[in-house]
């Protein structure tokens, strides 16, 4: 069992920044592939960025290329997702997800538990 909890969100003007922070309770952490997604108001939950259980691999959604960045720490049980060069359509809330037989990293069915979600609002 894994539990997850997320923070670091947060209301910022286009152009800015956050670093979210997903915390995992558990001492398997390291084993789990993990992955961010967001939910905006009215649509469905998307992948936005996934990473391998080592931190070796990782695969993001082509809308954030080059402005959101995820990485972990095993020792910490922490998987981070720094956002940079915010735009309004960014506006969700994120979910951090784990999962044990990951493998594309971008299917929410390959995900086995969740966490409640960080609010991150962007104003123009």
């Amino acid at each position: 069992q894994v539990q997850l909890v997320e923070s670091g969100g947060g209301l910022v003007q286009a152009g800015g920044s956050l670093r979210l922070s997903c915390a995992a309770s558990g001492r398997t952490f390291s084993s789990y592939g993990m992955g961010w997604f967001r939910q905006a108001p009215g649509k469905e939950r998307e992948f936005v960025a996934a990473i391998s259980w080592s931190g070796a691999s990782t695969y993001s959604t082509d809308s954030v290329k080059g402005r959101f960045t995820i990485s972990r720490d095993n020792a910490k049980n922490t998987v981070y997702l720094q956002v940079n060069s915010l735009k309004p359509e960014d506006t969700a809330v994120y979910y951090c997800a784990a999962g044990r037989r990951v493998v594309s990293g971008r299917g929410a069915y390959e995900y086995d538990y969740w966490g409640q979600g960080t609010q991150v609002t962007v104003s123009s």
